[in-house]
């Protein structure tokens, strides 16, 4: 009978059913070496970056991108409609938008799962019978019409599973200082 030595980077594959004494040809030899990743150029560490943690707040998806316009957020409606989800517009003023000590009513160590500041206010009903961006988008200007200085976000609502899906800010006031462009998000 023969012996098979196996070294720590590889390691012998035999097809199903044959012994080592009974294959014909070489057996097949896979690598067992950790994969290796490169950017392509050492060199080039612009993809290396460190985000930069001061005045620099998101919000749930797109918060890494610019903001939306008018069309990009009217084909985002027109996804969330395809997939037969409910689209709903919430608000809320500055400084609840985030949770932070300084607007949080804690009650000691009573308050596991304290939902304080996590629930927006609902814009309306959610826009059950709704089938065009244009509708959310009349809404949204509505909206920030009534409240000039609110954080606007657009949730899409799965009325099956009866959870949200996603959601997005399509306005943050005019006054909002709490995020930096783009550009100097990094450093």
């Amino acid at each position: 009978m023969a012996t098979l030595s196996i070294s720590a980077s590889a390691a012998v594959c035999l097809p199903v059913g044959r012994t080592a004494s009974t294959t014909r040809s070489q057996p097949r030899v896979v690598s067992r070496r950790a994969p290796f990743v490169s950017n392509g150029n050492i060199k080039r560490t612009t993809a290396m970056l460190v985000w930069t943690p001061t005045n620099n707040k998101m919000f749930e998806t797109f918060s890494f991108l610019p903001p939306l316009s008018d069309d990009q957020i009217s084909r985002q409606v027109d996804y969330i409609i395809s997939n037969k989800w409910i689209p709903c517009l919430e608000f809320i003023d500055d400084p609840f938008p985030y949770v932070a000590q300084e607007n949080t009513i804690r009650m000691g160590a009573v308050a596991s799962n304290y939902y304080d500041n996590r629930y927006w206010t609902m814009w309306k009903l959610p826009m059950f019978g709704c089938n065009d961006g244009s509708q959310v988008l009349t809404e949204v200007g509505n909206c920030r019409k009534a409240f000039p200085d609110a954080y606007i976000r657009l949730v899409a609502f799965d009325n099956v599973r009866q959870v949200q899906i996603g959601g997005f800010l399509v306005h943050r006031p005019p006054s909002a200082n709490d995020f930096q462009p783009t550009d100097k998000r990094s450093v």
